[in-house]
């Protein structure tokens, strides 16, 4: 029996994706789909970085089509992902060199914010994403110690500074400029809004698919420059169960949705405590608070965290956990959420600014 190339794409509607929960047909996944004689070829193009399962999704292509088309021999499929420019606020453009940025926020501090945004960054890293971090918190930066990051940012030209790397990330953080780790910062609104914007455009990000912004507790100056003036793709809220941190989460939830910047979801960190001598698991913050704020605004859980002491170890040692430990249970929690964050994205409407030439009127 004979078999096309709609035989192939209408076999491959009955097969889900589980990350993305739709067919491969309808999500339009499905490229170059190539016959000879009873032999079938095709490509898998996930919007989404998925490494650590392409494996499994060719291996899920292959058995399914051999199973489903009359006839066929031999299945090939070549699975792999491309990230994409997605879009942002009106009437802001995209940062050179980034795709996506992606605002991280908690409104109340001492949440695990930064921990949480050093590890997601890492996470997507792993899936094969290229990924940067920028330290909003010019009053307290913290992502130099965790990503172990010593010395000054570079310049080639002059005028812009090369993102410092450790990881397989880029950072920048206004803690590389400062000298001592007890160096206060003394700065108003305006000279904060200022180091913020340099910070951003002033560094020549390579080609990254995601920046991941670490922002200070708060709805201040920073948050209002990064809503007028930074392209974000989307916002995550970090919170914690008990109620004193949710009520400040909420107020960060509502600033993104006034400026018209898209809700992602909500990670609750420090959901439950994890005995470093028993490993007992108890909700000494209470329990429920993410998922009850997320029924209230209509946004999803991303995913729960534990209070762990090995995060906070790793974490102040340079070496995060998803890079210190990469295959234990509070890893596999980060990367799910870093997967789970990443299809959101692609599914978001996409940026086509740059299709679109550029217009130069010069006198002749």
């Amino acid at each position: 029996m004979s078999f096309n190339e709609a035989d192939v794409q209408n076999a491959l509607k009955n097969l889900i994706d589980a990350n993305t929960q739709k067919d491969f047909t309808s999500g339009k996944s499905v490229k170059n789909i190539k016959i000879s004689g009873n032999d079938v070829s095709l490509d898998i193009l996930l919007g989404y970085p998925a490494k650590s399962v392409w494996d499994e999704i060719r291996g899920e292509i292959e058995a399914h089509l051999k199973s489903t088309l009359p006839g066929v021999a031999k299945v090939s499929a070549n699975v792999s992902s491309k990230v994409v420019p997605h879009a942002v606020q009106r009437g802001v453009k995209l940062v050179e060199g980034v795709k996506n940025i992606i605002a991280v926020a908690s409104g109340k501090g001492g949440v695990g914010k930064s921990t949480t945004t050093v590890n997601l960054a890492l996470a997507l890293s792993a899936e094969g994403a290229c990924v940067g971090i920028l330290d909003a918190d010019i009053y307290g930066p913290s992502q130099p110690t965790m990503l172990g990051i010593t010395g000054r940012p570079e310049s080639r030209d002059g005028k812009s500074m090369e993102p410092m790397r450790n990881h397989g990330l880029q950072a920048m953080s206004i803690g590389f400029m400062i000298a001592g780790d007890d160096a206060p910062m003394v700065w108003r609104g305006p000279m904060v809004t200022q180091a913020l914007d340099q910070l951003l455009h002033q560094t020549r990000w390579d080609n990254l698919d995601y920046l991941l912004v670490d922002l200070p507790p708060g709805t201040g100056d920073i948050q209002l420059t990064l809503a007028q003036k930074v392209p974000v793709t989307g916002a995550i809220i970090v919170t914690t169960p008990q109620d004193i941190a949710l009520l400040d989460a909420r107020k960060g939830l509502k600033m993104f949705e006034k400026v018209d910047i898209k809700i992602i979801g909500i990670v609750e960190n420090m959901s439950t405590h994890i005995c470093s001598k028993c490993g007992h698991e108890e909700h000494i913050f209470g329990a429920g608070g993410g998922a009850k704020m997320c029924a209230d605004y209509a946004v999803e859980l991303l995913g729960s965290l534990p209070l762990d002491i090995r995060i906070r170890e790793q974490a102040d040692s340079g070496i995060p956990t998803v890079i210190a430990d990469p295959d234990n249970n509070i890893s596999k929690v980060y990367k799910q959420i870093a997967r789970r964050i990443a299809v959101k994205v692609a599914d978001m409407a996409q940026d086509h600014s740059a299709a679109f030439p550029k217009i130069v009127v010069q006198n002749s």
